[in-house]
C-alpha cells in the first residue's frame, strides 16, 4: 500500500471512530448526504462510500445537492460533480430551491440558511424513504459554533454529532466531528476532489472568521485546543454550574 493510500485509509478510519462512538450508523440505515461541492462535503461522500467495502454492515447512500436558484451551479461544475459521485457509486439529486424563500420576510442569517436547508433534506428524505441526513461539519466547526453560541448568543450549546427530529423519524449525522479541518483539506489535495467554488451570502460573516481568529491565537497556546472545546460538552462539572445542570454530562 502506497502512503497515498494509507493517508486515505486513516482519514476514513478516523471518521469511522465517530461513526462508532456515537453510533451514527447501522446496518440498513438510508442516508441521504448533503453535497454542496465544498471540500467537506466532498470528504464525506468518499468517506461513506470508502467505508462501506470493508465494514460488516450495508446502508444505502444518496447524494443530495440543493441547486440554490439565486446561484445556479454552473454545468461544467455539475458535470465534474456528477463524474465524482458516480465514480463512488453514488446516485445523485440535484434539487432547485429559493435561497431567499418568502417565509424570510427579506430577512437572511445563517441560522436562517441552516434551517431552510434541513427542510429541504427532510422533505426530499420523506419523499425518497431516507431517514438520516449526513452532513460534512467538520471539528473545527463545531469548536467555532461552541464558541459564537457562548460569546455572542450567551449560552453553552453545540453541534451534536447526531440529532433526533420528529420524534426520531428523521435524524442529522455528522461523521467527521472529530476530524480537523486541516486534515480535510489534506484528503481533498491528495485525492484530487473537484471543489467547487459555492456562492454563500455569509462568506464574509465577521463574526465566525473572528471567532476562528480567537482560536487560532488560543491554538498558539495548547495545541490541542480545538480537541479540548470539543470535548467539553461531555466533562460538565456540576459542581461548578447552577444546581438545575446537576447530574448533566457524561464523556463519550
Amino acid at each position: 500500500m502506497s502512503r497515498a493510500d494509507r493517508k486515505s485509509t486513516r482519514f476514513c478510519k478516523h471518521v469511522g471512530r465517530a461513526i462508532n462512538r456515537f453510533q451514527m450508523i447501522r446496518d440498513g440505515d438510508r442516508i441521504i448526504i448533503g453535497v454542496s461541492g465544498g471540500k467537506d462535503s466532498l470528504a464525506l461522500c468518499y468517506a461513506l462510500s470508502e467505508r462501506r467495502r470493508w465494514v460488516p454492515i450495508d446502508y444505502d447512500l444518496l447524494a443530495v445537492h440543493i441547486d440554490w436558484r439565486e446561484h445556479p451551479l454552473p454545468e461544467e461544475s455539475r458535470a465534474r460533480l456528477f463524474t465524482f459521485l458516480q465514480q463512488r457509486g453514488l446516485p445523485f439529486l440535484s434539487v432547485k430551491a429559493s435561497i431567499r424563500p418568502p417565509s424570510f420576510r427579506g430577512k437572511f442569517n445563517c441560522y436562517l440558511c441552516s434551517r431552510n436547508r434541513k427542510r429541504i433534506f427532510f422533505e426530499i428524505a420523506q419523499k425518497k424513504g431516507f431517514h438520516t441526513i449526513a452532513l460534512g461539519h467538520t471539528m473545527d466547526d463545531v469548536v467555532e459554533t461552541t464558541l459564537l453560541n457562548l460569546v455572542f448568543g450567551g449560552e453553552f450549546s453545540t453541534m451534536m454529532p447526531i440529532q433526533s427530529f420528529f420524534e426520531g423519524r428523521m435524524r442529522i449525522i455528522r461523521p467527521m466531528v472529530e476530524v480537523p479541518e486541516r486534515e480535510v483539506a489534506d484528503a481533498a489535495m491528495r485525492l484530487g476532489f473537484p471543489e467547487i467554488p459555492t456562492e454563500c451570502p455569509q462568506k464574509g460573516d465577521s463574526r465566525r472568521l473572528t471567532i476562528r481568529e480567537v482560536i487560532g491565537e488560543l491554538s498558539r497556546l495548547n495545541r490541542r485546543v480545538r480537541q479540548n472545546i470539543f470535548r467539553s460538552p461531555w466533562h460538565i462539572k456540576t459542581e461548578y454550574l447552577p444546581s438545575s445542570l446537576a447530574g448533566v454530562g457524561k464523556p463519550p
